[in-house]
């Protein structure tokens, strides 16, 4: 195992290449919306009503919401992101899973995290993005090891080179992990 982190070490950074909104594939935090920019507690910006509406009840489909949990998450606000997630049709849709995953993380419940990280992986073994994310709260831990195994697992399964991919490697490499 020493060897391949020593063999983590001194891999160059990988380029990204820009993502297309996808949480997996993105370099870049998500953009900043009325969500974030207007919009206060668990409510999510409406484009049709030009309003920040509780989504629960709404038209509002779930790529939306989504979406807005991911910039409530990345912008700290992870108990308006879990308000969010809470009212999302498919609890056991293996993106929720993975952002209950991370809002529970930043909020301090890495046993909880690593619990809906593992339910999202049951449901979707090629889900890299919950590996990644689960392998950063191992680094934050201080388990390398285990961070290095869903390193491998997400090159594995084809993951190589997104930035699922690179923010573990880097975050093995300098103990310095991610919010989005």
């Amino acid at each position: 195992m020493r060897f391949v982190f020593a063999l983590i070490l001194a891999l160059p950074g990988t380029a990204f290449a820009a993502g297309d909104g996808d949480s997996s594939t993105s370099t870049n935090p998500p953009t900043t919306t009325e969500t974030t920019a207007n919009c206060k507690g668990v409510k999510v910006w409406d484009k049709k009503t030009k309003t920040c509406v509780n989504p629960q009840g709404t038209t509002l489909d779930d790529g939306t919401l989504y979406k807005a949990v991911r910039e409530l998450a990345y912008a700290g606000r992870y108990k308006d992101a879990q308000g969010v997630l809470r009212i999302m049709s498919d609890q056991n849709d293996d993106r929720v899973l993975t952002y209950w995953g991370f809002t529970h993380r930043k909020m301090g419940n890495g046993d909880l995290a690593r619990v809906y990280y593992q339910d999202a992986i049951n449901r979707n073994p090629d889900n890299i993005l919950a590996r990644s994310y689960m392998g950063q709260g191992f680094i934050e831990d201080g388990d390398t090891d285990s961070a290095i195994v869903q390193w491998h697992e997400i090159k594995a399964r084809g993951g190589e080179g997104t930035w699922a991919e690179a923010s573990l490697r880097k975050a093995i490499r300098t103990g310095l992990t991610y919010s989005y």
